[in-house]
């Protein structure tokens, strides 16, 4: 029976766990990516019984968010350890690649971490607000008053940005 629900997880919410960490990968190379989609459903399979049901996916993409938080860490000790070595400069970001209008790449630089996190899962990940709301451990309606004011800041800085 869990092997049925795990399979069952894994072939309706695997590809949205790896867009997810496919969009949030960088600074780490795209080989990490299916050692990072495997580490999330390993979780996945150890803690299955605490996967709601009515929450799947947003329980899925926290776990991959906290895999994909600690494969940073990993690489910033990494990279901490091998100080000798200049880190890489010119890189686009994974949401840069993505991106090609500069003032849209701007705003979103300009949003702090958890507005452009907050918009990003919304907007790239289909996340509604009620899905949000279960992964952020908030109310529906919190949720959605956070995402309307991470909407209006990209909207004022979008404007700002095409003022100058």
């Amino acid at each position: 029976m869990d092997e049925d629900r795990f399979t069952r997880l894994v072939r309706e919410h695997s590809p949205a766990i790896g867009n997810y960490l496919r969009r949030r990968l960088y600074p780490l190379s795209s080989a990490d990516l299916d050692d990072l989609v495997e580490e999330t459903l390993l979780v996945v399979w150890r803690r299955l019984n605490d996967v709601p049901p009515d929450a799947e996916l947003p329980w899925m993409i926290g776990v991959a968010r906290n895999v994909l938080r600690n494969a940073h860490r990993s690489k910033n000790r990494r990279l901490a350890s091998e100080a000798k070595l200049p880190p890489p400069r010119d890189l686009s970001s994974a949401e840069e690649a993505v991106i090609a209008d500069t003032t849209v790449r701007e705003a979103l630089r300009s949003l702090a971490d958890d507005d452009r996190e907050f918009l990003l899962l919304h907007a790239w990940d289909g996340l509604n607000t009620h899905e949000l709301g279960k992964l952020y451990a908030i109310s529906t309606n919190a949720a959605a008053v956070r995402l309307s004011r991470a909407q209006r800041r990209f909207r004022e800085l979008l404007g700002d940005a095409e003022n100058d």
